[in-house]
């Protein structure tokens, strides 16, 4: 096998390789646009079950506060209650 022979193959050899080497960058590109397509529905679905969810802690908060104003009269009344009946059972 002379130089010019294997020049001509080591050519052929490289170039093969160039070509392998593209459609292997071309399928690993594939896969991760499609990953990255994958990952932004997925991001667009936690996004709005986040604004759903934010919505809905809206739509409680107010009704959390007047609960707790609700539970404020309760204990006041509890403590008035409570303070009755000691001053009743002290006077017995």
């Amino acid at each position: 096998m002379d130089k010019t022979n294997f020049a001509f193959w080591m050519t052929v050899t490289g170039t093969l390789c160039w070509v392998v080497c593209f459609w292997w960058m071309y399928r690993i590109s594939t896969k991760q646009d499609a990953f990255l397509r994958q990952l932004h529905a997925q991001g667009k679905r936690i996004e709005t079950l986040s604004k759903l969810e934010h919505d809905l802690i809206k739509e409680v908060h107010p009704q959390v506060g007047e609960i707790k104003e609700g539970m404020d009269t309760m204990v006041a009344a509890a403590k008035e209650t409570a303070e009755n009946n000691s001053r009743v059972s002290k006077h017995k």
